[in-house]
């Protein structure tokens, strides 16, 4: 499958991307840092999410399934959490491409859980997450899933994850990206939130169990 991963650079970007190569799909790396090396089987891109709707769209243009798994973490919450989806789910059925898949942040749309944890000092970030979600989810016709982790952590993956949470916990990054590449053949999981944490399921059972 053609994949276009936007937020390439990022923490999970790396990871997915590295993964999905490795699961032999054709990659494309959609990044403001052009000069990355992301290995030979893999397409680097140059996509800014301040650019507009008609130059994301080209950029993704040809490609079955779109990723987006940009953050800012806190510097660019409007533009880039929240308004990048807007553009990019509008980019991509510009483009002609259905399968759209967004990282987002545990209870992203449920706000009377945004005092779980750690989402209690993020109040903006949940808020920018809110309205990214809500767009995609009420206001584009994209076969889209919308995978909510808790929080995420520099450490060595399990492989082991639990779907369908309704507390909060951790999730070491290398474990995230292996869920969405899990997700991206799930068909039980299209227009469906998924929330995650780590878990005694191994990741692919996780997802087909969903």
């Amino acid at each position: 499958m053609k994949v276009f991963v936007i937020g390439a650079s990022g923490r999970v970007g790396q990871e997915l991307v590295k993964d999905l190569a490795a699961a032999g799909h054709h990659v494309s790396a959609g990044t403001r840092h052009v000069d990355q090396d992301f290995g030979p089987d893999v397409q680097t891109v140059a996509f800014d999410l301040h650019g507009s709707v008609e130059e994301m769209s080209l950029a993704m243009k040809g490609n079955d399934a779109v990723y987006f798994v940009a953050g800012s973490r806190g510097a660019d919450l409007l533009q880039t959490d929240a308004f990048g989806v807007v553009k990019t789910s509008q980019a991509a059925e510009a483009a002609g491409i259905k399968r759209y898949l967004l990282l987002s942040s545990l209870f992203a749309t449920d706000p009377s859980k945004w005092h779980i944890g750690e989402l209690n000092s993020l109040s903006d970030y949940n808020v920018a997450k809110f309205f990214g979600d809500h767009w995609l989810m009420d206001n584009t016709h994209l076969n889209y899933t919308i995978l909510q982790p808790g929080t995420l952590k520099d450490e060595p993956g399990t492989g082991h994850v639990a779907l369908g949470v309704t507390d909060g916990g951790v999730n070491p990054i290398p474990d995230v990206a292996s869920t969405l590449v899990a997700l991206l053949d799930a068909d039980n999981t299209v227009k469906k939130i998924v929330t995650m944490h780590t878990g005694d399921t191994p990741i692919e059972a996780a997802v087909a169990e969903f």
